[in-house]
């Protein structure tokens, strides 16, 4: 190994690499990290949200060094039956403000950009203009790939962040408005007042094909604001296609992208919330984790770290799949509201646990308890099923 190899390289700048790379750095600053992404930018063009209690003081405390915006006063949902107002508060964090968080925290000798990356190997990262970066460790946090061996539907939708021309009225987070037509899988309307006249709203539907047609939910989302008196102007907008897993092998999905002696952690690793892809939890937990245990380990060391935590982290989530392949096996697309809609009926303190993949035994009894949102024979066929792979359609 050359003397003057890095102690850690970090392939991908997304919420987990970036997360990491922070939690290493605020836990052993005189380590030389690089944090390297393909765009101009860290993080993408996302927004991720959760709720207060999901982290703990340690992941607070890693999270407050970006701008999230915060709400007080709780939330709510909105279903065909029924509405529930709920207290807990909730967070969000836009991309470019996570962008700046890093840029603003990490030394300037970490920020590596526009460095697209062509190869990996145990003490090397190659990028494509030729030059490479010698490291004694690697986190490979890259964007997640379709995957044969994983099977599942998804989450797509489109989001737009809109200036009105008057106070639009929503005083806190909107979590799911289900009282919009289904069409094509369960769908809702997400709506974060950013302002008194700011306005995100995203369009998301959990359907099985991932299509996403930008016109139709652009529109959607026009006929949405205008049957409620919004006019304004377009800030921002965002799209997104995310696997909502069901089953597979996930050993053999971890070896179609593992290297040996590199670590392979975020949502390419496994480390998602299999059916809401609320990932800033499981991606905070991750990021400490591996800050705690990288300074008495090697490349080797690390990798076999990281790979026991996702086998963990799949065991563990094995429940949430569960109810995903009730979700998309037994419930007719345009019926698949009700299962959110029943969900939406248990105590609080069960619903934020399930939001942090922290369901204890107990919420996972009640949540199956009672009368089902799907027919049973349905249901029993859907948990005897394969499911479909997670194969990449069109984004249009």
């Amino acid at each position: 190994m050359s003397a003057s190899a890095i102690d850690l390289a970090i392939v991908g700048g997304g919420l987990a690499g970036g997360l990491t790379a922070l939690a290493v750095h605020r836990k052993y600053p005189e380590l030389d990290v690089a944090l390297i992404e393909a765009g101009d930018s860290y993080g993408g063009n996302h927004r991720w949200s959760w709720f207060e209690s999901d982290c703990g003081p340690k992941g607070d405390a890693l999270l407050g060094s970006f701008e999230a915006k915060r709400w007080t006063g709780g939330n709510e949902v909105r279903f065909p039956r029924h509405k529930r107002r709920l207290s807990a508060d909730y967070r969000s964090l836009d991309s470019r403000d996570f962008d700046a968080g890093l840029r603003r925290c990490l030394p300037q000798s970490a920020l590596h950009l526009n460095a697209r990356v062509t190869a990996l190997a145990p003490d090397k990262v190659t990028l494509a203009d030729g030059r490479s970066i010698a490291a004694r460790r690697i986190l490979d946090c890259r964007d997640a790939a379709p995957s044969p061996h994983l099977t599942g539907g998804w989450q797509v939708f489109l989001g737009q962040h809109r200036r009105m021309d008057a106070p639009h009225g929503v005083t806190r987070p909107v979590i799911m408005d289900a009282t919009v037509d289904q069409i094509g899988g369960y769908r809702f309307l997400y709506l974060l007042p950013l302002s008194e006249t700011d306005l995100f709203l995203e369009d998301t539907y959990y359907q099985d094909r991932a299509e996403l047609d930008a016109p139709a939910l652009r529109e959607r989302i026009e006929s949405y604001c205008a049957e409620r008196g919004w006019q304004g102007d377009l800030v921002h907008e965002e799209t997104g296609l995310l696997p909502v897993i069901t089953g597979g092998d996930f050993d053999a999905h971890r070896e179609g992208l593992e290297q040996p002696g590199i670590a392979l952690a975020g949502a390419r690793g496994g480390f998602v919330h299999p059916l809401t892809s609320y990932t800033v939890p499981i991606a905070v937990r991750t990021a400490l984790a591996v800050a705690d245990a990288v300074g008495g380990m090697d490349g080797p060391d690390l990798a076999g770290f990281v790979a026991a935590r996702a086998r963990d982290h799949w065991r563990s989530t094995g429940y949430y799949r569960l109810l995903g392949k009730m979700l998309f096996d037994a419930a007719d697309p345009s019926e698949r509201y009700r299962i959110f809609e029943r969900f939406y009926t248990l105590p609080e303190p069960l619903i934020e646990r399930f939001y942090a993949a922290k369901s204890s035994p107990l919420d996972k009894l009640r949540i199956l308890s009672g009368k089902p949102p799907v027919p049973i024979r349905s249901a029993v066929a859907a948990l005897l099923g394969k499911g479909a792979p997670l194969v990449q359609g069109d984004k249009s």
